[in-house]
């Protein structure tokens, strides 16, 4: 990493002046955090007893029996409190929130699990709590707006522009430069100016420490392939980070190919052709852009990857060859969600199954002798409404929905 969060040519911190010692303060903190031992220690005390860590590496002995290929394990960051990786995140900002003596968090979320995640990490240290949602992401993960409401967080519909997630964050940036003196924006992934994507991925690498301790424990081996969703890129790089110095496991990015690479139907930065580097909400990395500069809009299955940006690391690591970058459309999601159920009695989010997508796809093609690691990012009951749909039940979706709206959501 080169000076100021730069990547080769990616990451910086591109900020209006009034924000810069805010983000020197926060630079500051985080620095001290890291370089004080007693630091980590008191985070994954934390994590171990608020949050469930860690989280299993489950053998999926029925897929692998299926597809008979490589042995498929799954890293099941869906069993981490509040259902995905997200809390990895949050709780570890929270600590940093504490150091810096602010009372008020903000956050933007997508599919919804940052902001719960937040919301609770926000309950558990006493802060106030904000959270940005595009509108139309409210609308399509209502189940997760339902909860942040709950814990005692605001939730601000996002009605600007695409109303989804780039949205929300224009939206959080704007809150915290009228309030930067009492409020931390807790961003939700590896992405944004030095030092988030930097910061994230510190609180995120617990889950590759994990697995690759797991993974030598439970088949005395590194695996073939390790594969991730990638909208931003938090769970990506959290998963990857325990296995980026060994260059025989192969690190593999699934990102939302939507209704095809050949349309204008999907979220695909890095595994299309369709990006061009630009600079955006602080930071310097492919972006889906027309020839101005402007974003285009972006579509995903799954709320959580219809990002128009992803992580300065995630671009750098491409370029570089170590991480190699795919996409799956939603009508192959859907099918890997469904053969997770039914062969394996696993429910992913819709974010995850575009990882179990791909791993499927190639599996059969190695030898019994591989193991490959899904990492499984979240779990899928707050995409009920969109399964419903997906799978043809408008019945159950409108049933649901009505008790939603019942309870208050």
């Amino acid at each position: 990493m080169h000076d100021r969060g730069y990547y080769d040519r990616f990451g910086g911190a591109y900020l209006p002046e009034i924000l810069v010692a805010t983000f020197e303060e926060l630079e500051t903190v985080f620095d001290a955090a890291k370089a004080d031992p007693a630091f980590w220690a008191e985070y994954e005390a934390l994590m171990s007893n608020y949050s469930c860590r860690p989280t299993p590496l489950t053998f999926a002995e029925n897929l692998s029996a299926h597809f008979g290929g490589a042995r498929i394990y799954v890293k099941r960051e869906d069993l981490n409190h509040t259902g995905a990786h997200k809390a990895n995140n949050v709780m570890g900002q929270g600590l940093l929130v504490k150091r810096m003596g602010k009372k008020r968090v903000i956050a933007e979320t997508g599919a919804g699990q940052h902001g719960v995640a937040t919301a609770t990490m926000a309950a558990k240290f006493g802060f106030e709590c904000t959270i940005y949602m595009g509108e139309v992401d409210v609308e399509r993960q209502r189940p997760n707006v339902f909860w942040m409401e709950r814990l005692g967080a605001q939730v601000v519909p996002v009605k600007d522009g695409t109303r989804i997630l780039k949205d929300a964050i224009n939206e959080a940036f704007r809150d915290w430069v009228t309030n930067m003196d009492s409020t931390h924006y807790v961003l939700g992934t590896a992405c944004g100016p030095h030092p988030f994507p930097t910061l994230v991925t510190y609180f995120q690498s617990i889950i590759g420490k994990e697995a690759r301790r797991q993974v030598l424990e439970a088949e005395g081996q590194l695996p073939k392939r390790v594969y991730a969703c990638v909208g931003g890129g938090s769970n990506a790089m959290g998963i990857f980070s325990g296995f980026l110095d060994d260059p025989e496991v192969e690190l593999v990015g699934v990102e939302a190919g939507g209704e095809g690479l050949d349309t204008t139907r999907h979220a695909a930065r890095l595994a299309s052709s369709d990006a061009s580097i630009g600079v955006a909400q602080g930071y310097k990395t492919y972006f889906l852009q027309d020839e101005d500069g402007q974003m285009r809009e972006t579509h995903s299955v799954a709320a959580g990857l219809d990002y128009v940006g992803v992580s300065p690391i995630l671009a750098h690591l491409k370029e570089s060859g170590r991480v190699r970058f795919e996409a799956a459309t939603d009508a192959e999601v859907k099918d890997a969600l469904a053969t997770a159920m039914r062969r394996e009695g696993l429910i992913p989010a819709l974010e995850s199954s575009h990882a179990f997508a791909q791993a499927f796809a190639e599996a059969g093609s190695l030898s019994r002798d591989d193991v490959i690691i899904i990492n499984q990012s979240g779990r899928g009951d707050k995409d009920i409404f969109t399964v419903a749909d997906a799978f043809g039940d408008p019945a159950w979706k409108r049933f649901i929905r009505r008790k939603a709206e019942q309870y208050g959501a």
